[in-house]
């Protein structure tokens, strides 16, 4: 029976999954977070690093897809097959409040752009502005109840929809190209910025992280996929394609306006650049896209997010309670929770003072250990294939030295984002350490073996560490 109404994907589906879970409010704001951290230099070496440490995770994904494909859900399962239950809770875990943390900076920004033109919106954190953000996320509650390929076709629907405004911008901007602002944003002293070279690009790190999140959207759904083929084709297509819009969004402005007058914009930046080159059309305009591409990704987001509380719970990972399905085969309880998780923290915005930067580092940091993860499961499948032999040796020890680079990056990831972050995210999993506690206990097994018991000791370490550093002030959010 469950095979006749699980819905099966194409590739231009799941290519939309990615894109769309992809570009969100991330790209909106890429102008002020760079420039205030870099030039036009640091921005080029940052991409570079970036675009290349993200394709080989991309390179990954695909390789996992096509040698592992009865590995669904591929975040958590990759981590549970190569490092065991708890390793796999953790990515499971991350991963889900990483895309928690994203939603919620979705409607954070939401309300930043609409405070620019109702005043009771504020700067997104009033009373009136949680009140209607309270009501989006349960209307986009039922939807998702409707059904996955309902809620794909409108995703689908809508990435291209918000991609047009996206296109327009960078064309715009290419007709506004200034080749002396450009060389002159290019070859600003290093005093302006304060900082060195090496500082500047780490300083972008988490902010290129946060708009790659969502490249494994076609993984995480390839259950779904009509062909197991589309699942690393739609990773790379999605990838290719974000990346030249990341690149561009970023670079185009240093070619039209100073620099230091980018990073004091008003978020989002995109739509105040527009805005000093047009007027308030371009605001508007800018403004309008942006709403839809966050409607979208929020979607995508909200149905990735209740797919992996659904595969780790179908596995034993998560309390049994996830996987259980309505007569649409879907998970009730996993959509209820996300929704549940998003609505607390969109509330806890009314206190925040800087909601959006706090929201993209906290995403960003959640979703850094399950993709460590995935990199360091591909070494371990492709030495395994290795050593088992056969004809595509040569493709195999390719495949080992992506995933190596990949597993390196993702490390190098964890380091520039800093300690703090660390700290904080292990805040979060260690009492979310109770979720898998109250799993083993239904499956009646033992919560922990040796090594498992030293990372959730290392987990409450830093848990209580941040909790110290937060109360004396030595962590300031």
């Amino acid at each position: 029976m469950a095979s006749q109404v699980e819905p099966k994907l194409s590739l231009p589906a799941l290519t939309a999954m990615v894109v769309g879970s992809m570009v969100g409010a991330g790209i909106f704001s890429l102008p002020r977070n760079f420039a205030r951290a870099t030039g036009p230099v640091g921005a080029i070496i940052a991409w570079c690093i970036a675009g290349i440490g993200m394709y080989a995770l991309a390179r990954v994904f695909q390789a996992l897809a096509q040698r592992r494909p009865e590995l669904d859900a591929g975040v958590f399962a990759y981590a549970r097959a190569g490092f065991g239950d708890y390793a796999g809770f953790l990515s499971a875990f991350g991963y889900w409040m990483a895309g928690c943390f994203g939603n919620v900076s979705y409607w954070v920004l939401i309300k930043s752009t609409l405070g620019a033109f109702v005043p009771a919106f504020g700067d997104g954190n009033t009373a009136t502005a949680i009140a209607v953000s309270s009501v989006g996320i349960w209307l986009f509650h039922f939807v998702m109840l409707r059904g996955v390929k309902q809620a794909t076709m409108i995703n689908t629907i809508v990435t291209v929809a918000k991609v047009i405004p996206i296109i327009v911008f960078i064309g715009i901007l290419i007709v506004l190209f200034r080749a002396d602002m450009f060389h002159a944003n290019f070859w600003e002293s290093g005093d302006a910025l304060s900082t060195g070279l090496f500082s500047q690009v780490r300083a972008t790190m988490l902010v290129t992280v946060f708009v790659f999140v969502g490249i494994e959207g076609a993984s995480v759904y390839s259950r779904y996929a009509r062909q197991r083929s589309h699942v690393g084709a739609a990773t790379l297509y999605g990838f290719a394609a974000v990346l030249c819009l990341l690149v561009m969004v970023t670079l185009l402005p240093y070619a039209t306006l100073p620099r230091a007058d980018i990073a004091v914009m008003r978020q989002p930046s995109m739509a105040a650049v527009l805005g000093a080159l047009l007027g308030p059309f371009g605001t508007v305009f800018i403004g309008a896209g942006l709403i839809i591409s966050i409607l979208g990704a929020y979607l995508a987001w909200s149905l990735i997010c209740a797919e992996v509380l659904f595969a780790a719970a179908r596995m034993g990972t998560m309390p049994r309670i996830f996987a259980k399905q309505n007569e649409r085969q879907l998970p009730v309880a996993a959509i209820c929770l996300t929704s549940t998780v998003v609505q607390l923290f969109v509330i806890s915005t009314y206190w925040s003072t800087d909601a959006f930067s706090l929201m993209i580092n906290l995403t960003s940091s959640m979703a850094l250990i399950p993709y460590f993860l995935v990199a360091a499961f591909g070494i371990k499948a492709a030495r395994h294939d290795i050593e088992q032999g056969g004809e595509q040796h040569s493709v195999l020890r390719r495949e080992y030295f992506i995933a190596a680079f990949a597993t390196l990056y993702t490390a190098f990831l964890l380091f520039a984002g800093g300690a703090k972050f660390l700290m904080m995210s292990a805040m979060l999993y260690a009492p979310g350490t109770v979720l898998f506690i109250l799993a083993r206990r239904e499956r009646r097994v033992p919560v922990f073996i040796r090594t498992e018991w030293i990372i959730f000791a290392v987990a409450v370490c830093g848990a209580i560490a941040a909790l110290v550093g937060l109360i004396t002030g030595a962590i300031v959010i």
